[in-house]
């Protein structure tokens, strides 16, 4: 079964990505340097998939299965 995101919201620290069934997951900003960089425009700018979330501006793709199990950007899948 898969999950999707629905919403995802920025704080200074973090980023909340809240899940269909309701599960709000945050994760640091630090683990995605390229959000860290973009403008609150760039990271408005999200698609979401059933694979996850997509930032075309910044080149971003996160996967909700990659934030279940603690993957940040530089940490490759197994």
């Amino acid at each position: 079964m898969t999950i999707s995101a629905t919403d995802v919201r920025f704080d200074a620290d973090k980023m909340w990505v809240t899940l269909e069934d309701g599960r709000v997951i945050g994760v640091p900003m630090s683990w995605f340097p390229r959000l860290m960089a973009a403008t609150e425009e760039e990271r408005a700018d999200v698609q979401f998939s059933a694979f996850g979330l997509h930032w075309s501006a910044i080149d971003e793709d996160i996967s909700v299965p990659g934030l279940l199990e603690g993957r940040g950007a530089n940490e490759n899948a197994a």
